[in-house]
């Protein structure tokens, strides 16, 4: 690596024209003339334009040449594993995030313990839905980039800046998405300004946009977000929120066969996070299998899942509750 460095070969490390010999130049350590090597010219605070100016192939969302959107998406495409639902709901100081674990190839079960929650920083967390690889260095990138910026700066950004920086990715994916390489993430954090926690939601195009209370996205959302409508109450505690999103999945699975449910026989389970003023945390397998535990022994009771008061604890006109 130390070639790069001192310009004795090409690479990101070698910035401008080499002196030549006899010409009675300056040279630095690096053997260069007036222009900084080419890593360490660069003051940008965003890793992705970072990457972008140097190997904008490794950006994900960047398509072979050729392959335009009008070809469509092939065969290959549509059955690579496909990630599906995810819950989010606001609690008291703070926001719980889940995901189910199954990923999908067409009609097919790809895998049945796909992680889909993750951290983002300390203060945040993401998950997506979508095509799963891409979905990954999605993540991944969103995690450098924060990371990126809070050194580059000394400071991290704000939770609405996060989200707008992960909007400018997802556009940046809109090629791809329109061949069928779809990530849409679910973004999530605690406003130390606020105190409280706050949701974002994306479509293929960018975004955001703030949610209030809970979101669902996937092929199961239609089904999460009907059973958290039902189950969501104001200023929730944290572990309240959190069995509420296991029965919203719950729900989810019982509709919808891209979705799964709790797996007792392999001990797989919905991964779950908090994010609050403590920072991010994911529960344990232990914690995630006890809030599964109690959805599945209150299904045995009531295979449709709790019910929500038809009055709001009002009492009939008849006068009975």
């Amino acid at each position: 690596m130390g070639s790069y460095y001192d310009g004795r070969q090409s690479g990101p490390f070698a910035g401008g024209d080499r002196d030549p010999a006899g010409a009675g130049g300056v040279q630095g350590s690096a053997g260069l003339t007036g222009r900084a090597p080419g890593f360490m010219g660069q003051q940008s605070a965003s890793f992705a334009d970072f990457l972008g100016s140097h190997s904008p192939g490794l950006l994900p969302g960047r398509t072979a040449p050729g392959l335009g959107a009008a070809d469509g998406p092939g065969q290959a495409i549509r059955d690579l594993p496909h990630a599906t639902t995810i819950v989010a709901a606001v609690c008291e100081h703070g926001v719980v995030l889940a995901g189910d674990r199954r990923a999908t190839a067409g009609s097919m079960i790809a895998k049945r313990d796909v992680e889909k929650v993750f951290r983002s920083d300390e203060f945040s967390a993401i998950a997506y839905a979508g095509t799963g690889s891409m979905g990954i260095e999605f993540v991944r990138l969103f995690q450098v980039e924060l990371e990126h910026y809070e050194k580059m700066e000394g400071r991290s950004l704000s939770l609405e800046g996060k989200a707008n920086r992960l909007a400018w990715m997802v556009r940046g994916n809109l090629a791809a998405a329109m061949q069928g390489l779809v990530v849409v993430p679910l973004f999530v954090g605690y406003d130390e300004e606020r105190d409280m926690g706050r949701i974002f939601s994306y479509d293929v195009a960018g975004g955001p946009y703030e949610e209030q209370r809970f979101y669902s996205i996937g092929s199961g959302s239609l089904f999460a977000r009907g059973a958290l409508k039902k189950l969501y109450v104001d200023d929730m505690s944290a572990g309240d929120a959190a069995l509420a999103c296991v029965q919203a999945l719950y729900d989810a699975a019982d509709d919808d066969s891209a979705t799964g449910g709790p797996d007792l026989t392999r001990r797989i389970f919905p991964v779950i996070a908090t994010v609050t003023a403590d920072g991010f945390r994911k529960l344990s397998e232990a914690e995630s299998e006890d809030y599964a535990q109690q959805v599945i022994q209150g299904r045995m009771v009531q295979p449709d899942g709790p019910t929500a008061p038809l009055r709001n604890g009002q009492p009939p006109s008849g006068g009975q509750a």
